[in-house]
């Protein structure tokens, strides 16, 4: 059964640390046309794949600074979702907040 709406993209390709380097990972993320950026254990240092992570890293923490989606409160998912877009909005502001004061 299709869900209605737009298909799901995928992402071109997945950056992941050493805890994900299997080559089950691999092969799955390649069945689905992903390319895999893992890095590998013993051969390539961290911070190679570290110039594209900290940016999700510092993303997580700026949401995790509110308190109700650190713990999710809600049972509905559009709720949550919604709570996600207004503290999106509020880092969002913030940030052009200081960018031109």
């Amino acid at each position: 059964r299709q869900c209605a709406g737009r298909p799901r993209r995928r992402p071109a390709k997945l950056h992941a640390d050493k805890g994900y380097d299997f080559a089950h990972c691999r092969q799955a993320l390649r069945r689905r046309a992903i390319i895999p950026r893992i890095a590998r254990r013993g051969i390539e240092s961290s911070e190679r794949l570290g110039r594209h992570r900290w940016v999700v890293e510092r993303t997580l923490a700026w949401f995790a600074r509110f308190r109700r989606l650190a713990l999710r409160y809600e049972r509905r998912a559009d709720i949550f979702t919604a709570f996600h877009n207004i503290a999106a909005s509020l880092i969002c502001w913030r940030f052009v907040q200081r960018w031109f004061c």
